[in-house]
C-alpha cells in the first residue's frame, strides 16, 4: 500500500512538472538562459539600473532638447526608439489584457489618453503580480464562484521559489519567505513621548551635550523655557513685553541651529587617519557573537564598549509606509569583534545615551550613504555624529563607477550581499533570522572596507593625505546637516504640480488643491504617509475626472486606500467645491503669481539697466518712469527700416539702450526725456570711440 500510494505521488508530480511525453526529463532552466529566477531577476534589474542611467544623460524637455531636435540624425533616432518603445509597452500591455493601442494615434489621441491607459495597465499587472506572491508564499485568495462541474484552477509551487533550484534537491530546498507585515499593532502608540506630525518647524530634541565645547542652549537644555509668557515677568508690562520679544529671538536662532555645529568646526582628523592603515581583516560571521540589544541594560552596556573602540559602524533601518514622519525601526553597529542590533522602536526615548561616544571625535564612526540617516538619528532620538568617515564619499572620489554598499562588499570582501529584504517592513516584531542577518551583514564588513578605502584614496593621492583629507571634509559636511520637517502651505501643492506636467483647468486645479490640502491633514492626524492616504496618481485622477457622484471618487482608485472608502463622502464635497469655480486659464494665474513675486524684490526707484524689472508688464511700471525704447538692434539699417511703423512688441524694460555696430545716434529731444542716470549712461556711450569708425577714417584717410 505504501509503495502505491508513492508511486501516486511521484506520477501526480511528474504531471505538474512535465508536460509531454518525455517525464523522465528534468527541467533545469526556469527562463531561456537563465538557470534560475535569481539570474533572471538580477539580469532584468541590472538592465534597468543601466536604462535609468542613460535615460537621465539624455537632454532635458525645453530648450536643451528643442535644440538636439533641430537635428534629423537625432529626431530619427528619437523617433525610432519611441517607436519600439510603444511597441514593447502594447505587448506588456496585450499579455495582461489590458487596452494595447498605445501606438494607434487614430484611436488614442494625445498624451493624457496615454497616460490613463499606462496608470490601468500599471494597475492591473500590480494586482497581477500581488496575487502571484501571495499563491508563493502560501496565502490562497479567495477562489470565485465557478460554474457546476467546472474544476478551479491548481495552484502550483514551481522550481522558481526554491533555493536549490533542481527538481532532484527539492525536497531539500525550501521555499523563500515573502515576509510583510500584516495587521500588526502600531509601534508609535507604545512611544513614551507621541510623535509630532504639527504644522511647526522641528525642534531639536537634545537636552544633553557630551562632549561639548560649547554649552548647549538654554532653550534646549530647559524646556520651560519656550513656554515662557510675559506675565511671568516680575517687571512692568512694557518691559516685558520687549524682553519677551528679544528672547524669542534669541531662541529662535538657538532652537534652529545645529547643536554640534561648532564642534564639528573645530574638529580635524588624527593626524593616524590621514597616513596609509594597515587593513584588519574582519572575522567571520560564523566566529562573530551578534547581540540583539532590547532592554536599557544592555543599551548602556554597549555605550560603554563603544566608548573603548577607536571606531565603529553604524547603519540604519527605515520604514515610511505607515508613518507621515517616517520610523527608524533598527539600529546595527559593528565593532572589530562583536555585532549588535538595537530595537530602536523599544529603545526609541533612551537611544539619546549613545550621543556620549557618537559626538566623541576621537572615535571614528563608519556610516555608507549617511545623508539620510543622520537626519533619521536627530528626528527620532536627538542623536548626532562627531569624526564620520562615510564610504560613499569616499567611493565617489575613487571614481568606482557604482558607490553602493552592495558593490563595495563585492569588491573588497568578496561578498555577494543578499538584499531581498531591501524593502522588507522592518517593524515586525519578533524579527525573523532572515531579517537579521541581513541587517547585520550591513555594517559586519564595514570596518574592513573603511581600511581598503584609505588605503585606496592613500596612494591615488600619491603618497599624500589630499583625498583622505578631501573624503573627511565631505562626511564633515554630510554631520553638518539639519533634519528638516516638512511644512505645509497654501502653494506646497505647486510642486507637484508642475512635476506632473499635466495642463488642468481652474476647476481641476482647485480640486487637486483642496485635495491635497486633505491629504496632508489626515496624514498628520491619523500618522500616515501620503502614499497611503491617497497616492499621487489617484489624487491626479480625481482631480481630472471631478466625479460626480461618491462612487465616482472610488472608481477612480485602485485598490481603493482605507481613508478614502472612510471619508469618501468629505472628499465628494471638496470635488463638488471645485466643480463652482469658473473655468479659466491657469497660465494667467501663475504668471501674475510670477509678477508679484517679482514686485516684491524690485526697488522703488527703477534703475536704467538690463536687470532691472525686465519681466514687469507696461500695466505696472510706476508714474514717474521714463517712456518705452524700442528693441535693441544689431544693425542701423533695421532701424532706420522701421522708423515709420508703429512699434508694437515693446520690450517691458523701464528704457533699454539702442546698441549697434555701424552707428550710435540718440535725438537730443529724447534725452531730455531721461532720467539722470540714462543721461549718464549717454555720455558714456558718447565718450566712448567706435572702432569700426576708427577704421573707417583710416581707410579713407589712406
Amino acid at each position: 500500500m505504501a509503495a502505491s500510494r508513492e508511486a501516486a505521488v511521484g506520477a501526480k508530480d511528474e504531471n505538474i512538472f512535465v508536460e509531454n511525453d518525455e517525464s523522465t526529463r528534468e527541467i533545469t532552466e526556469v527562463f531561456p538562459g537563465f538557470k534560475d529566477a535569481d539570474s533572471f531577476v538580477k539580469y532584468g534589474l541590472g538592465t534597468v539600473v543601466a536604462a535609468t542611467k542613460a535615460s537621465a544623460n539624455l537632454p532635458q524637455s525645453g530648450d536643451e532638447h528643442d535644440f538636439y531636435r533641430s537635428f534629423p540624425g537625432f529626431q530619427g533616432f528619437c523617433e525610432t526608439q519611441g517607436e519600439r518603445l510603444l511597441q514593447c509597452m502594447s505587448r506588456v500591455m496585450q499579455y495582461h489584457g489590458c487596452r494595447s493601442h498605445m501606438r494607434d494615434r487614430n484611436k488614442v489621441t494625445g498624451l493624457e489618453d496615454r497616460f490613463d491607459l499606462l496608470v490601468d495597465s500599471n494597475d492591473v499587472i500590480l494586482e497581477n503580480v500581488g496575487i502571484l506572491l501571495d499563491e508563493a508564499s502560501g496565502v490562497n485568495r479567495k477562489q470565485p464562484i465557478l460554474p457546476a462541474g467546472v474544476q478551479p484552477p491548481k495552484t502550483i509551487v514551481s522550481s522558481w521559489n526554491r533555493k536549490g533550484g533542481a527538481l532532484s534537491k527539492r525536497n531539500q530546498s525550501e521555499t523563500f519567505r515573502l515576509l510583510h507585515a500584516k495587521n500588526i499593532q502600531r509601534p508609535q502608540m507604545k512611544f513614551r513621548e507621541k510623535v509630532d506630525n504639527a504644522n511647526t518647524p522641528f525642534v531639536p530634541k537634545i537636552f544633553a551635550k557630551p562632549n561639548a565645547l560649547k554649552p548647549l542652549p538654554a532653550v534646549l537644555a530647559n524646556r520651560k523655557l519656550r513656554d515662557a509668557r510675559p506675565e511671568d515677568l516680575d517687571v512692568p508690562p512694557a518691559l516685558a513685553d520687549f524682553i519677551h520679544q528679544q528672547r524669542n529671538q534669541q531662541q529662535e536662532q538657538d532652537m534652529f541651529s545645529h547643536p554640534y555645529k561648532y564642534e564639528l568646526d573645530q574638529f580635524t582628523p588624527d593626524e593616524k587617519l590621514l597616513s596609509k592603515p594597515e587593513p584588519q581583516m574582519y572575522k567571520p560571521l560564523q566566529e562573530t557573537n551578534c547581540h540583539f540589544v532590547t532592554t536599557l541594560e544592555e543599551l548602556v552596556e554597549l555605550n560603554e564598549k563603544l566608548a573603548h573602540c577607536s571606531e565603529f559602524a553604524v547603519d540604519l533601518e527605515h520604514h515610511s509606509y505607515r508613518s507621515f514622519l517616517g520610523l527608524t525601526c533598527l539600529m546595527q553597529i559593528s565593532t572589530r569583534d562583536e555585532d549588535f542590533i538595537i530595537d530602536t522602536l523599544e529603545l526609541r526615548s533612551e537611544m539619546y545615551i549613545l550621543n556620549e561616544t557618537f559626538t566623541d571625535p576621537s572615535i571614528v564612526k563608519v556610516f555608507h550613504g549617511a545623508d539620510s540617516d543622520i537626519e533619521w538619528l536627530q528626528r527620532d532620538f536627538g542623536l548626532y555624529v562627531v569624526n564620520l568617515f562615510d564610504t560613499h564619499q569616499a567611493a565617489r572620489l575613487l571614481n568606482l563607477g557604482r558607490n553602493s554598499l552592495e558593490h563595495l562588499m563585492k569588491l573588497f570582501c568578496n561578498v555577494e550581499a543578499d538584499k531581498q529584504y531591501q524593502l522588507a517592513d522592518w517593524r515586525i516584531r519578533p524579527l525573523p533570522e532572515e531579517m537579521l542577518n541581513y541587517a547585520r551583514d550591513d555594517t559586519h564588513y564595514l570596518l574592513y572596507i573603511y581600511d581598503k578605502m584609505r588605503a585606496e584614496l592613500y596612494e591615488k593621492g600619491n603618497a599624500l593625505p589630499a583625498l583622505l583629507q578631501v573624503a573627511w571634509q565631505k562626511s564633515k559636511d554630510v554631520c553638518l546637516k539639519k533634519y528638516i520637517k516638512p511644512i505645509f502651505t497654501d502653494d506646497s501643492y505647486q510642486d507637484l504640480y508642475r512635476k506632473q506636467k499635466k495642463p488642468l483647468d481652474t476647476q481641476q486645479l482647485t480640486a487637486f488643491r483642496l485635495l491635497y490640502a486633505w491629504r496632508d491633514q489626515i496624514s498628520r492626524q491619523e500618522d500616515e504617509s501620503t502614499g497611503y492616504v491617497l497616492p499621487n496618481h489617484m489624487m491626479i485622477k480625481i482631480s481630472e475626472e471631478l466625479p460626480k457622484e461618491p462612487q465616482g471618487i472610488i472608481a477612480c482608485c485602485n485598490p481603493v486606500p482605507p481613508l478614502v472608502r472612510q471619508q469618501v463622502n468629505e472628499l465628494h464635497l471638496l470635488v463638488q467645491q471645485a466643480r463652482e469655480m469658473p473655468l479659466l486659464k491657469t497660465e494667467v494665474q501663475t504668471t501674475e503669481k510670477k509678477k508679484a513675486t517679482t514686485l516684491k524684490r524690485k526697488s522703488e526707484n527703477p534703475l536704467f539697466g538690463p536687470h532691472d524689472s525686465s519681466h514687469i508688464s507696461e500695466s505696472e511700471i510706476p508714474n514717474s518712469a521714463a517712456p518705452l525704447l524700442k528693441q535693441g538692434k544689431l544693425f542701423s539699417e533695421d532701424e532706420e527700416m522701421e522708423e515709420g511703423k508703429e512699434v508694437q512688441d515693446c520690450s517691458p524694460l523701464i528704457a533699454r539702450a539702442t546698441i549697434t555696430i555701424f552707428d550710435f545716434e540718440l535725438d537730443v529731444k529724447e534725452e531730455n526725456h531721461l532720467t539722470v542716470a540714462q543721461q549718464k549712461s549717454h555720455r558714456i556711450m558718447q565718450s566712448f570711440e567706435n572702432p569700426f569708425r576708427m577704421v573707417c577714417g583710416l581707410i579713407a584717410f589712406i
